[in-house]
């Protein structure tokens, strides 16, 4: 269930050219490289246990910067995530952040288990962020607005509908009356984001949503891919709520907080839809299940 970048894609020449030149800057060796994933970022993994990561051109370098703040931070406090490797980053390179972690695992990625998954998030929220990290306070939307404006794929009807979702989803977010404290939130916390390392621990990855805000933000996708998806058992989820010891399907605010994740799970994957038939199916199906309400059980894991 691990995400799959759809979108702003990165050119596969452009980005082999991208990773030579920064690993020639951090004093690394590029060749026989191997190529993990391309799209809106391109992901390698080197010879070496070094994984690189070339973000989408006019990236937010401070964002990137952050990001690698915050693994630096979770090493110092010896929370099990993916370590940044110990030189100057990130690199930019004409309007690339190039970042590079230590690998979790040779073997590809073995997801850990929902139990671990809930172990991991409940030590996550009962972490302080230190001042000088500057956490940025979550922006539930993000850029979902610019998603729908500028996307070329959707027809006048549905972007009109999902311009007037997003106003409604706003407003009820809005209003919403959180039961847990605010703090450290991960941003996409789900089990595509635990893996398990060459040891078989849990090691969480994917930093770049830490934020400051509800930590119903970082429950609610496990619920999701239970009640929404199927992707996950009622057992799975049962243990999911006893380890963290909160269940936020019981709190009067989650069926909001789902029409939310669902709906930017929509705004997402329209980035990719005007260049592949397969992604602009499932991008129409997903619009189709919003305006209707009918089930998202057909949902495809990207």
């Amino acid at each position: 269930m691990r995400a799959e970048s759809v979108g702003q894609e990165l050119d596969e020449g452009r980005a082999q050219g991208l990773l030579e030149e920064a690993c020639r800057i951090a004093g690394l060796d590029a060749d026989d490289a191997r190529v993990m994933r391309i799209g809106s970022n391109a992901v390698y993994h080197l010879t070496a246990p070094v994984v690189v990561r070339i973000s989408r051109h006019d990236a937010d370098l401070d964002q990137a910067s952050r990001t690698v703040a915050v693994a630096r931070w979770l090493e110092q406090v010896d929370y099990p995530a993916v370590r940044a490797i110990g030189i100057d980053q990130p690199i930019e390179i004409d309007g690339h952040a190039v970042t590079f972690w230590k690998s979790v695992s040779e073997d590809g990625e073995q997801y850990a288990t929902i139990r671990e998954v809930a172990q991991v998030l409940a030590e996550l929220h009962r972490l302080n962020a230190p001042p000088e990290l500057h956490l940025p306070a979550l922006e539930p939307f993000g850029d979902a607005a610019r998603r729908i404006a500028t996307n070329n794929w959707l027809d006048g009807d549905d972007r009109t509908f999902l311009t007037e979702q997003l106003t409604a989803l706003r407003s009820q977010y809005a209003a919403l009356e959180f039961a847990l404290p605010r703090g450290v939130i991960h941003g996409d916390a789900n089990v595509g984001n635990v893996l398990h390392d060459r040891q078989g621990r849990p090691v969480v990855i994917d930093l770049d949503g830490f934020a400051i805000g509800p930590r119903e933000w970082d429950l609610a996708l496990t619920a999701i891919f239970y009640h929404s998806f199927g992707w996950h058992t009622s057992e799975e989820y049962k243990t999911f709520v006893h380890i963290y010891g909160f269940d936020i399907m019981q709190w009067p605010g989650y069926p909001v907080m789902r029409a939310i994740r669902e709906f930017l799970m929509v705004t997402w994957i329209i980035q990719g839809a005007a260049k592949s038939q397969r992604v602009a199916a499932e991008a129409s199906k997903r619009i189709t299940a919003l305006r209707t309400g009918t089930s998202r059980q057909d949902w495809e894991p990207y």
